[in-house]
């Protein structure tokens, strides 16, 4: 039986009020000009999603949780919904009575229910950057719903766009109630803002990155969701105490995200081992002979793996950062699992190890550990990538074939941090920029191997039928048999 959250549906507790027109259980009622400035960016909302969100299903039937409490155990519901129609709300975690701000130079404090006047550009932007990846991630997968390998990961492709779309109804929120005009601006530019375009980018750059193929799209949510893991944990640690609250509702979604990368990269590496064993192909290196049956190559997995981790590493930004420790020093962003730390949580006389490229090699210095935030969270970042990937290795080698997945080094393919000015290889080979020109097909995608990707994506809509390239899972969303509609075409 899985364990995540798409299967916790005992028991359910009705805690969201679903008779307004904006579900929410912050007692939005009570709040009049706020709930007036929502009911106002709702159409807008609305009309964005039509123009950005899944491409040519707006009036299909998906099979869709809909969160009715925030509770762990029972908080969701199932049920066929157009997604235009999808209940979007606002949803907190419950307020923890007497908690204090557990880290920085305000440790101790009673955590803020409103918004620091000395910290208030500073809380906003955090509020904004985060606000703004969760529409990006929708409008890069918007095209990808015309090539599903079947039912089941349509519907979760759009499970996932819609929980995407109501985190950035929960950062909006937070713009709304506690940044005046300010914050209504930028509720508006999280809007306007549009994946990949030239004028108006998104603000990270993983975030306006394409996702042409559906393995693009499960290592985007195993690896970029990851980070938004990471980032919400570090949030959710806040002294703001909105915001902590709406990050630790957020990551109970987020799991679910990270559960379709990890599956769905698991499930494709076995289908492939399965072909190579009925095919009698020993060599994983033989792309030809792999790719006649029909599924994809594990040495493209692994560099298309590479791409998405060190693309995804660069939104951690520089490994020693002023910002960091001042978000942290003012106690607006913790580092991920702050209260499991074991030190003082201001780190005013620490210091933390950083890898750093001096004179074409790589040495650990001792930097201070308010200015390593970013560091730290890379690091731990990159341990927990390992989990997934040790468990898609299993698959490989349960199947007998001689072929390991890599993380590459922290170095490979940066352009942001320390390493932005070397070239790497996986192996953490420094080499001058010809020759890393010359070898960068060996370990990135290249663009025959985008365009087989590509090529191979062809969609498959009868209940129960799959792609040749991906394996049939192992259980299904809400206890539903193998050959369940999950969307209605």
């Amino acid at each position: 039986m899985s364990t995540t959250p798409e299967n916790m549906t005992s028991a359910p507790v009705v805690q969201v009020d679903y008779s307004e027109l904006i579900p929410n259980n912050v007692e939005l009622n009570s709040d009049r000009a706020l709930r007036r400035a929502l009911e106002r960016w709702q159409p807008e909302y609305i009309d964005w999603w039509k123009e950005m969100g899944p491409d040519g299903f707006q009036e299909s039937d998906v099979y869709l949780r809909t969160a009715v409490g925030v509770d762990k155990a029972g908080w969701a519901k199932f049920g066929y919904v157009k997604m235009p129609e999808y209940r979007w709300g606002i949803l907190l975690a419950p307020r923890e009575e007497g908690r204090t701000i557990p880290f920085g130079k305000h440790k101790g404090e009673p955590a803020w229910q409103e918004v620091p006047g000395e910290y208030r550009a500073m809380l906003r932007r955090l509020v904004v950057i985060q606000g703004d990846t969760e529409p990006a991630s929708v409008e890069q997968q918007r095209f990808l719903g015309k090539t599903a390998p079947s039912l089941y990961d349509l519907r979760n492709l759009f499970q996932v766009n819609v929980e995407e779309g109501r985190h950035l109804w929960a950062m909006v929120y937070l713009l709304q109630k506690y940044f005046g005009r300010d914050g209504r601006e930028e509720a508006e530019e999280l809007l306007q803002r549009r994946s990949g375009n030239e004028d108006k980018p998104r603000i990270l750059g993983a975030f306006n990155e394409k996702t042409p193929d559906w393995l693009s799209f499960f290592m985007f949510t195993n690896f970029t969701d990851r980070d938004g893991k990471m980032q919400l944990e570090s949030l959710a640690q806040s002294g703001f105490d909105p915001l902590s609250r709406t990050c630790r509702f957020m990551l109970m979604e987020e799991a679910f995200h990270m559960f379709v990368g990890e599956s769905g990269v698991s499930r494709t590496i076995e289908q492939t081992c399965i072909k190579m064993n009925e095919a009698g192909i020993k060599d994983p290196d033989d792309t030809g002979a792999v790719r006649a049956l029909g599924v994809i190559d594990l040495p493209t997995i692994q560099r298309k793996a590479n791409f998405h981790m060190s693309v995804t590493r660069d939104l951690f930004g520089a490994e020693v950062s002023t910002n960091a420790a001042n978000s942290f020093n003012a106690g607006l962003k913790g580092r991920f699992q702050e209260v499991k730390i074991d030190d003082d949580h201001q780190l005013e006389n620490d210091t933390y190890k950083v890898m750093r490229f001096r004179d074409g090699r790589f040495v650990e210095e001792d930097v201070p550990a308010l200015s390593a935030i970013n560091a730290r969270l890379l690091d731990d970042y990159i341990t927990d990538c390992q989990g997934g990937i040790n468990r898609w290795n299993k698959v490989i080698e349960k199947a007998g074939i001689d072929f390991t997945i890599r993380q590459p080094h922290k170095a490979f393919n940066r352009r942001i941090g320390e390493f932005a000015d070397a070239n790497v290889s996986p192996d953490g080979e420094a080499m001058d920029e010809q020759t890393w020109n010359s070898r960068k097909e060996d370990w990135l995608p290249s663009g025959s191997d985008l365009k087989y990707l590509v090529d191979l994506m062809k969609p498959v809509t009868e209940p129960g039928k799959y792609a040749s390239w991906i394996s049939i899972p192992k259980v299904g969303i809400d206890k539903q048999p193998g050959d369940f509609e999950y969307v209605r075409i």
